[in-house]
């Protein structure tokens, strides 16, 4: 069993910081992609960040310049800083990842979702 555990989502005034993470437990053999979805209230889902195991990082458009996603391979776990942030960022924030349980069987895990509020 391998789960996602996300951390760090809340309520911010418009212009302001959050740092979300995303920690995996269980019975992992290796992480390759890592990344981080977002679902606004009426809208499709959408890819914010992504993060390779080598650290290559992908960002949208909506977000670059504003968002930083990294990751910690020892703790397995991934983060998303979120600076400047504007109303239209408000949305329910997803981590995703690509993990290995064996060398053989990899699977794509998401984790439960962490509301992000920005208020104007």
């Amino acid at each position: 069993q391998v789960h996602l555990v996300e951390s760090g989502g809340g309520l911010v005034q418009a212009g302001g910081s959050l740092r979300l993470s995303c920690a995996a437990s269980g019975s992992i053999f290796s992480i390759n992609f890592m990344s981080w979805h977002r679902r606004a209230p009426g809208k499709q889902r959408e890819l914010v960040a992504s993060i390779t195991s080598s650290g290559s990082t992908n960002y949208a458009d909506s977000v670059k310049g504003r968002f930083t996603v990294s990751r910690d391979n020892a703790k397995n776990t991934v983060y998303l800083q979120m600076n400047s942030l504007k109303p239209e960022d408000t949305a329910v924030y997803y981590c995703q990842a690509k993990i290995r349980t064996t060398w053989q069987l990899e699977y794509d895990y998401w984790g439960q979702g962490t509301q992000v509020t920005v208020s104007s």
